[in-house]
């Protein structure tokens, strides 16, 4: 007798439905009201730490004997400067929850919220595209040298990411760099456009922008590919001892179903707990890619803003990094239960 299968058993939307349950639904409800708490927090610190530093944005413009005193008096007032920093944080704050205004930008005169708009997009994308690259890499030949343990390959990746990770990413970028100008014009060496950008089809913008990407997002890999290559190794080497990958391969099971199937599924668990943690940390290191290969991200905005005392640029930046971070792990964690649905994320703290 021929049994049926219910389509609904195997709809996607119902998948969906039963993964949002209401063990789900409370326990991100439960984390976004924590990484407000946590935001709230880190800024109210973060604006005091800016205080406490000597100095501010207009001492600079004090020592230009061609700005006039009632000029540097009217900033002043304009930006709030002359009352004591806890008003100046509460106004910033009020500003932040009921208009998402951040203020504006002591250098550029502009909103910090028109700013990061412009400047984020460019920095997620590196960051999302080293994301993929490194997970591309690492976790194949993580588990190529874990299947081939104490071989010439196991030796070969080992010695590969102990040079990866020993290398700063800075001298990383340096070297990218001349051996782009020596490459040129196979590679370029600048900015996320060429000249005649605007010029081109939409297909040919957006090959133009993933050529520009070559060189910083493989600055931005490099160690954390080396990093993640060796925990995916040392997480593979431990489950294919467990017991049930013993009991799978004495089943008679192929090698290739008790690898990718059985121990893979098992090992990637820690490793999807710290992607969270690397996006917030691609996104706090972007700079030194951004600020070598003149790329016009968040992290070259960031480090000119910390330069000038650009107070409110500082502190919408410091936001956005938080709040990134808080993303970044809710969805590592959401991520996580989908790979294992024995996981119960009240026990994820």
């Amino acid at each position: 007798m021929t049994q049926t299968v219910s389509p609904k058993k195997n709809n996607p939307f119902n998948k969906l439905i039963n993964f949002f349950d209401a063990e789900t639904v409370l326990y991100i409800i439960k984390r976004v009201l924590q990484g407000l708490l946590t935001i709230l927090l880190a800024s109210m610190l973060s604006f005091i730490i800016i205080q406490i530093a000597p100095g501010n944005y207009l001492d600079t413009l004090k020592q230009n004997p061609k700005i006039a005193e009632d000029t540097i008096k009217q900033l002043t007032e304009q930006f709030g400067l002359d009352q004591p920093w806890y008003v100046q944080y509460w106004r910033w704050l009020v500003q932040v929850v009921t208009e998402l205004d951040f203020g504006t930008s002591f250098v550029y005169n502009r909103s910090v919220a028109s700013l990061l708009a412009e400047r984020i997009p460019a920095t997620l994308l590196l960051a999302i595209s080293s994301i993929i690259l490194t997970w591309l890499i690492a976790i194949p030949l993580g588990i190529l040298s874990a299947v081939k343990q104490s071989s010439l390959t196991d030796k070969i990746l080992r010695v590969i990411s102990y040079l990866g990770q020993g290398f700063p990413s800075f001298i990383t970028a340096l070297v990218l760099l001349i051996l782009a100008q020596y490459l040129s014009p196979l590679l370029p060496v600048g900015n996320m456009t060429s000249l005649n950008h605007a010029e081109l089809s939409p297909i040919g913008k957006i090959l133009d922008i993933g050529w520009h990407m070559i060189l910083p997002t493989i600055a931005l890999s490099i160690t954390s590919f080396a990093g993640l290559m060796r925990l995916m190794r040392g997480q593979m080497l431990d489950v294919m001892r467990q017991d049930y990958i013993q009991t799978a391969r004495a089943k008679g099971l192929p090698e290739d179903k008790v690898i990718y199937v059985h121990a893979l599924r098992n090992a990637v668990n820690p490793l999807i707990t710290l992607l969270g943690f690397e996006f917030a940390s691609l996104l706090g290191g972007a700079f030194i890619a951004e600020f070598f290969f003149n790329w016009p991200g968040l992290g070259r905005l960031v480090l000119q803003a910390v330069t000038a005392q650009d107070l409110y640029l500082v502190m919408g930046s410091l936001t956005m990094g938080a709040t990134m971070l808080i993303i970044g792990n809710l969805l590592a964690d959401l991520l996580l239960k989908a790979v294992d649905p024995r996981i119960k994320l009240e026990n994820l703290k």
